[in-house]
C-alpha cells in the first residue's frame, strides 16, 4: 500500500552517511562508531584519493570488501560510489553522477533489492529521468556550501520542494549539519547524506554526533 503524501511527510528522513579520505584504519573506527549507534540508514562509500592512485582499483576493492563486511553486521545497506562494476563484484547497489554510468545498465548486473541512486543537483528533469529510467532515489544538492565542494551550485527550496513532488524519493547533499537541517523541517526529504560533519570529527566523538542528528532528524 502506498503512502499519502500527508502520511509520507511525517516518517523522518533517514540518515545517509558517506566515507570520507581517511586513512583507511581511522575510516574504519569511525565507520564502526557510526554504524554501531543503529542510526545509519544508508552507507556510501566513495574514496576519491584511493581511486587517483596508480593502483587505486585493487586498494579500494581491498577496502570496500571490510567496510561492506562491517555494514552487514548492522544491517546497513550500502552502495558505490560511480562503479557499476565495483557494486557488482561485492553484491551492493550504486550511486551514479550523470556522467558515470546508466541507470539501465545498473539494473541490468544487479540483485532487484539493491539500491541505485542518481546525482540531478536541482534539475528537475533529471529527477522525471532518473524516476523513468528506475532510480532508487534521487540526490538534490548542493543545499549549503560544503567543504568537499565549495563550488558546487546551491539547490533553491523551491527546487527541493518541486523535487520531492515527483514521485521519487529525493536524498540532499552538500554542507549539511545537525543544527541547519532544521531548515528543511517541512520538506518530505527521505535521506540526508552527510560527510563531514560526521566524518570530519575524531573517533569519540562520532557516535555522539550521530546521535544529534537523530534528535534533529526526528523533528
Amino acid at each position: 500500500m502506498s503512502q499519502s503524501p500527508s502520511s509520507q511527510s511525517i516518517m523522518p528522513p533517514k540518515l545517509y552517511l558517506l566515507t570520507n579520505d581517511d586513512e583507511f584504519g581511522l575510516l574504519y573506527q569511525k565507520l564502526e562508531a557510526a554504524l554501531s549507534t543503529n542510526l545509519i540508514g544508508l552507507l556510501q562509500i566513495r574514496r576519491k584519493q584511493i581511486v587517483s592512485l596508480p593502483n587505486g582499483d585493487a586498494m579500494l576493492y581491498e577496502e570496500a570488501k571490510q567496510i561492506v563486511e562491517l555494514a552487514n553486521i548492522y544491517e546497513v545497506p550500502v552502495v558505490i560510489n560511480d562503479d557499476i562494476e565495483l557494486a557488482v563484484k561485492l553484491g551492493v547497489g550504486v550511486h551514479l553522477g550523470q556522467t558515470d554510468g546508466k541507470i539501465s545498465d545498473a539494473l541490468q548486473v544487479l540483485a532487484p533489492s539493491q539500491i541505485i541512486g542518481r546525482t540531478c543537483h536541482g534539475d528537475i528533469e533529471l529527477i522525471k529521468k532518473a524516476k523513468k529510467n528506475g532510480a532508487s532515489y534521487a540526490a538534490m544538492g548542493a543545499v549549503f556550501a560544503s567543504t568537499t565542494k565549495p563550488n558546487a551550485n546551491i539547490v533553491s527550496r523551491e527546487q527541493l520542494i518541486e523535487g520531492c513532488q515527483q514521485g521519487i524519493p529525493i536524498c540532499v547533499i552538500g554542507g549539511l549539519t545537525a543544527e541547519n537541517i532544521s531548515e528543511l523541517a517541512d520538506i518530505p526529504i527521505a535521506l540526508v547524506a552527510v560527510v563531514d560533519d560526521i566524518m570530519g570529527l575524531p573517533v569519540d566523538k562520532v557516535a555522539e554526533r550521530c546521535y544529534e542528528w537523530q534528535q534533529a532528524l526526528s523533528k
